[in-house]
């Protein structure tokens, strides 16, 4: 018995045949991923509507600081890693949190979706 991969190798893809054959194993594979993705968006529902996902923990801001910080990088007196640095945020928690503050702030009105 062969195994899958030396047969997967044996394919020749200058013939229409196995052109044929690797669409259809292509199109099988993207079939499976599907079909992957929404058993697990399924198990998702399922333990939201239980109580068991709740995501994660969102990370507590002391914004007196952040607005200091902000001001500090507004200014271009420290760069937008020592900020990140100085708060213990990740760049895109960084820049997400920004917004947030601009937004609460009145610096720049909330886009509409």
């Amino acid at each position: 018995m062969r195994s899958a991969k030396n047969f997967l190798n044996n394919i020749d893809t200058n013939s229409p045949t196995g052109k044929f054959m690797l669409t259809v194993f292509a199109a099988l594979s993207q079939l499976e991923r599907e079909q992957l993705k929404q058993r697990q968006r399924e198990g998702i529902e399922i333990a939201k509507a239980q109580g068991k996902y709740t995501g994660r923990k969102l990370i507590e801001i002391d914004w007196t600081r952040f607005g200091q910080l902000y001001g500090e990088w507004k200014s271009k007196h420290i760069t937008g890693r020592d900020f990140m640095r100085r708060m213990g945020l990740s760049a895109n928690t960084f820049y997400r949190r920004v917004r947030e503050y601009e937004i609460r702030s009145g610096i720049i009105e909330q886009a509409s979706a």
